[in-house]
């Protein structure tokens, strides 16, 4: 297995760094000792204090340069290239959310359509060694061969989310194709871990627990029939990127797309009950949700499952961190963030 490791001299561009993948990226480049350029608008789609907590952490590194500002804004995305000269540019700046874009379908055009295309023009304009950008297990819509692999058909998308993300794929391939702006797009599935995304089930039932509500389960009580998620713990994600940044596409077209999850799905209850107990371990008492089922949303999907074989013989590396591991740092983490006990 042969592959370019992180190569440090070069500056790094991480837009959406105030978010959950965007922050643990920024922190392990800088760690590194690369540069990094650092972008967000802070937007209010979730509590902006924990952007701000993530950033803050980011603060102490000499080689980092924050930015506020966002992607759709194009003036704004050139003057950052022509004045940083980013070699290497990695897009997790995105509006995120399946049910969201149901209510809010325009932030997802300005910033998953528009802030991508702004990005892509300035790879254009600007010379760099590669793009690096996220796309989503959700492109793949309700699929029902298992496992997912990267050459699926995937033009049915089941929410605009997905459709955006699907659209983020076909535009690189187009600037990779016309410019050979060296691309790859992440599919990622289900990414879960501490200081994560409050809208995300894991943090969202726990958030209802300490609340002393009742969590809300979409798979209308169908034990037989539960929904699977491939969740995957996000320093596997981060060691997927990092693997990956110095090793573009030499292909014609330098564009490709890979799955990165745990390849391991895990039934949404099993999960929950593995997040039950995490959350009794960290509180030193018996946590046990109080659950209600209701039927699946539209634009969920029913299962997701990852082939990460691709991924596996490009840079010789795929998921492993099981859930029982992973949500264990997410409760020690949560209950240690909001001072429970």
């Amino acid at each position: 297995m042969s592959y370019k490791t992180l190569d440090t001299s070069k500056t790094y561009l991480v837009t959406g760094a105030a978010g959950f993948i965007g922050y643990y990226l920024s922190k392990k480049l800088l760690e590194r000792g690369c540069k990094v350029i650092g972008i967000d608008n802070i937007n209010d789609y979730y509590d902006v204090k924990l952007k701000y907590d993530r950033l803050e952490k980011l603060k102490p590194f000499e080689k980092f340069v924050f930015v506020k500002g966002d992607i759709s804004d194009k003036a704004l995305i050139m003057d950052l290239f022509e004045k940083h000269k980013p070699n290497i540019v990695i897009n997790l700046a995105a509006q995120a959310g399946v049910r969201y874009s149901i209510e809010n379908p325009d932030v997802y055009i300005q910033s998953n359509i528009v802030g991508f295309f702004n990005i892509l023009e300035a790879c254009r304009h600007n010379s760099v060694d590669h793009l690096v950008y996220a796309s989503s297990s959700s492109v793949y819509g309700s699929n029902k061969k298992v496992p997912f692999e990267e050459s699926d058909f995937v033009d049915n998308p089941v929410s605009l989310y997905a459709a955006t993300k699907k659209s983020n794929e076909l535009m690189a391939h187009t600037y990779s194709h016309l410019y050979k702006i060296p691309a790859t797009g992440l599919r990622f599935f289900t990414v879960y871990g501490p200081m994560g995304r409050p809208d995300m089930a894991y943090f969202g039932f726990t958030n209802k627990y300490f609340e002393g509500e009742p969590i809300k389960i979409f798979n209308n009580g169908d034990f037989e029939h539960d929904l699977y998620r491939d969740f995957t713990y996000v320093d596997d994600i981060v060691e997927g990127i990092e693997r990956l940044l110095n090793n573009p596409s030499v292909e014609t077209v330098p564009h490709k797309v890979f799955n990165i999850g745990n390849n391991s799905p895990e039934k949404l209850m099993t999960f929950i009950g593995a997040l039950e107990k995490a959350l009794s371990n960290a509180t030193k008492k018996e946590v046990s949700f109080n659950k209600v089922f209701e039927p699946l949303k539209p634009g969920d999907v029913p299962s997701t499952y990852a082939s990460t074989d691709l991924l596996y013989e490009a840079i010789g590396f795929k998921p492993s961190t099981s859930i029982e591991e992973g949500l264990q740092k997410f409760a020690d983490w949560y209950v240690s963030y909001y001072g429970i006990n």
